[in-house]
C-alpha cells in the first residue's frame, strides 16, 4: 500500500504513547465498560467497504484504550502480567518475518535457537538427552505429554484407537489445571477416568492418598498410564511433592510422570528457590510457560520431555512428504514431531529475552518476586482487616477481607474485588478454595516495589470498607 512509511511513523506514536500509560502509575488499567456500552464506541461489524488508513489508526487507538493494560503495575490479576519491551520487539519481527516452525529451509535462524533452548530449559531440569518443542499454550503442552504417556504405555493404540481397552486412567491433584479435564476428553480416555487426589491444608497433593487411588484402580483392572503433579497450582501457587511421586508412578509399573509446571517451572531459574521443584529430573515431561514469571508476551509454552524419541513416535504421521523432504537437514525440520502444521515462531521472543538478561538477570527478577510476595505475606498478618488463606508457597497470595461486624464474608470479598476492578486502578482476582471465595493477588510484574504492595492493599481495604457500608 502507498504511504506505508507515514502510517507506520504514525503506528509508532500511538504504540508509544501506549506504553507510557502503561509505566504511568497513575493511569487506569482499564476503563470499565459494559458489553452494551462498547459498540457505541468501537463497531464490531465488519462490512465490504474498507476503511482509509487515517481510520485504521483510530480504530487502534479506541482498542488501545478500552483494552485492559495487563502491562501495568497493578495488573495483579492472572498468572501472567507486566511488559518486557525486548522480547515485545521480537515479537514484531516474528510478526514482520511470518514464518513457521515446520521445516529448517523455511525457518533456518527460528529452528536453531529452539533447538538451542530446548536443550538448554532440559539441562536446566536435569534431563541429559531429552527434547522438546515450543506449542500453543500450557493447556496444550499437557495435552500432548499426555499423548506421550499413552502412546508410551500403548504404542498401537495410535494407529488402532482405544476400542476394547481396558479403562485407560490418569491421576492428577484436586488443585490440577482445569485443562487436565480437558485432556481426558481429547485423547479419549474420557472425564471418569480422570481421578482427582486430595491435597493437604497447602494445597498439595497427599502422596499416600495417590498411591491408594492406583492400588485401587488397578484392582479394577484398569491401566492407570499417566500421573500429573502439578508445580505452582492456579489458585495457591502450591507445588506438588515431585520426587514421592516418582517413586509411587515407578513403582506401579513405570506409569507416567508428567509435571505440570506451566507456572512454576521458571522457579529452576532461582537457586534459592529451585527445591521447590526437587526431584524434576525424575520426572517423564514438564509443562513449563515462560509467558509467566520470564514476563514474555502470550504465546510462549513449552513442552520438555526426557525421551528423545516420544514426540516423533506419538505425533508423527505418513502422507506429510509435501512438505518434509528427505534432505540433508531432515533432522532439524521440527514440525514432523508436532501436532500443529502451522506454528509460530514464538521462540524468538523469548531466546532475545534470555540473551539479553542472561541466566543471572532472570534469577533476580524471579528472587525479587518472591521477596515482594513474602512482604505481601507480612502486611496481610500485621492488618486487622485481612486474613490468609494459605501460606504462599511462591508468588500467589490468598487472602479474605475481614468485615468490623457480622455479615456474609464470602459476598462481601467478591463485591470489593467487583468494585476494585470497575474502578480501574487495580485487578487482582478471586477464586473459592475449601467453599470459600478467596482474594487472589499475584505478584508477576518485576517492576513491582514494595510501596506499590503497600498500595495495593490500601486500596483493597478501602474497598472493603464501601462494600461493608453498602452490604
Amino acid at each position: 500500500m502507498t504511504g506505508d512509511s507515514e502510517l507506520l511513523n504514525k503506528l509508532f506514536s500511538l504504540i508509544h504513547d501506549y506504553i507510557k500509560t502503561i509505566r504511568d502509575d497513575k493511569s487506569l488499567i482499564t476503563h470499565y465498560k459494559t458489553p452494551e456500552a462498547l459498540p457505541s464506541m468501537f463497531d464490531p461489524s465488519v462490512d465490504g467497504q474498507g476503511i482509509t488508513s487515517d481510520k485504521f489508526l483510530s480504530l487502534l487507538e479506541v482498542y488501545l484504550s478500552n483494552s485492559v493494560k495487563t502491562g501495568h503495575k497493578y495488573f495483579c490479576n492472572q498468572l501472567f502480567g507486566g511488559f518486557n519491551i525486548v522480547p515485545f520487539v521480537a515479537e514484531i519481527i516474528t510478526s514482520l518475518t511470518s514464518t513457521s516452525m515446520y521445516t529448517y529451509e523455511v525457518a533456518p535462524i527460528a529452528t536453531l535457537m529452539e533447538m538451542e533452548l530446548i536443550k538448554k530449559m532440559n539441562q536446566i531440569i536435569g534431563f541429559r538427552t531429552g527434547n522438546g518443542q515450543f506449542v500453543s499454550g500450557g493447556s496444550s503442552a499437557n495435552l500432548v505429554a499426555a499423548l506421550c504417556a499413552r502412546n508410551k504405555k500403548f504404542p498401537d493404540l495410535k494407529y488402532k484407537g482405544i476400542h476394547g481397552k481396558s479403562a485407560l486412567t490418569m491421576f492428577v491433584s484436586d488443585q490440577a489445571h482445569y485443562s487436565l479435564n480437558k485432556v481426558a476428553n481429547l485423547i479419549g480416555i474420557g472425564s471418569n477416568n480422570l481421578i482427582k487426589i486430595p491435597s493437604d491444608h497447602n494445597g498439595c497433593m497427599i502422596v499416600d492418598e495417590l498411591e491408594a487411588a492406583l492400588i485401587a484402580s488397578e484392582k479394577k483392572g484398569d491401566s492407570p498410564f499417566l500421573v500429573v503433579a502439578t508445580a505452582g497450582t492456579t489458585v495457591l501457587g502450591a507445588f506438588d511433592p515431585i520426587e514421592p511421586i516418582s517413586v509411587i508412578a515407578r513403582n506401579h509399573n513405570n506409569v507416567w510422570l508428567h509435571v505440570d509446571g506451566a507456572f512454576g517451572g521458571s522457579v529452576a531459574l532461582s537457586k534459592l528457590h529451585s527445591h521447590l521443584l526437587a526431584g524434576i529430573h525424575l520426572a517423564d515431561s514438564l509443562t513449563w510457560d515462560p509467558h509467566k514469571m520470564m514476563s514474555i508476551p502470550l504465546i510462549c509454552s513449552v513442552l520438555l520431555v526426557k525421551d528423545n524419541n516420544i514426540l516423533n513416535n506419538a505425533c508423527a504421521c505418513d502422507n506429510d512428504e509435501y512438505l518434509f523432504h528427505d534432505h540433508e537437514f531432515k533432522d532439524y525440520d521440527l514440525g514432523k514431531s508436532s501436532i500443529q502444521c502451522g506454528r509460530r515462531a514464538d521462540v524468538l521472543k523469548l531466546w532475545f529475552s534470555w540473551k539479553f538478561f542472561g541466566d543471572s538477570g532472570y534469577e533476580d527478577r524471579i528472587n525479587k518476586l518472591f521477596k515482594l510476595t513474602e512482604y505481601a505475606q507480612a502486611v496481610v498478618k500485621k492488618s486487622a482487616r485481612l486474613e490468609l488463606v494459605a501460606t504462599p508457597q511462591s508468588v500467589t497470595i490468598c487472602f479474605r477481607y475481614i468485615p468490623d461486624r457480622d455479615t456474609n464474608i464470602d459476598q462481601l470479598n467478591l463485591m470489593l474485588r467487583d468494585q476494585l476492578m470497575k474502578t480501574g486502578k487495580i485487578m487482582i482476582n478471586y477464586s473459592y478454595y475449601k467453599d470459600q471465595v478467596t482474594i487472589r493477588l499475584v505478584v508477576i510484574n518485576p517492576d513491582l516495589e514494595t510501596e506499590d504492595i503497600d498500595y495495593i492493599f490500601d486500596e483493597i481495604i478501602s474497598a472493603g470498607k464501601r462494600a461493608e457500608i453498602k452490604l
